[in-house]
Parts: structure tokens; sequence; C-alpha cells
């Protein structure tokens, strides 16, 4: 290679370097020139409010007490096998 070659190559070099960086800070931006606006939250309250009526029925079906339809005393007698022999 001759003196002249790599002074070309140098020189290509550098000019892609340099329009590649004003290429991405064209496309990228400077991070300093963007604002961000950030929601705050709310303190939490340590009060309690009493629930809505209508939504909360006090006169309601509790779901994890156990209901029993019907005889269910006689039911399970007869499932059990007597003790006759």
């Amino acid at each position: 290679m001759k003196n002249t070659d790599i002074a070309a190559i140098i020189l290509i070099a550098s000019l892609s370097m340099l329009v590649a960086y004003f290429v991405a800070d064209a496309v990228i931006g400077k991070p300093s020139s963007e604002s961000v606006k950030v929601k705050t939250v709310d303190a939490i309250s340590p009060s309690v409010v009493a629930p809505d009526s209508t939504v909360f029925n006090e006169d309601a079906i509790n779901p994890t007490v156990e209901v029993i339809i019907g005889d269910q005393a006689a039911s399970s007698s007869a499932a059990q096998p007597s003790s006759a022999n």
C-alpha cells in the first residue's frame, strides 16, 4: 500500500465517523433537552371509610358459612353401612 492509499482510508473513515455522529445526534437527540413528567402518588390515609351500603349488604348470605339445604342428617346416616352381622 502506498502512503496515499493509507491517507485516503483515514480521510474516508474520519468523514464517515463525522457523518455518523451528526446522523445519530439528529435521530437520538440530546438527553438533557428532553424533559420527563412523572405522576406522583397520593399519600395513604390511615382513616377507614365505611363501605357503601348498596354494595355491601349486611343481610346478605355469607359464602364462608356452611349452608345445609334439606335433611342432610338423614342422608348422611343412610350412606353409612350398618354394623349388623
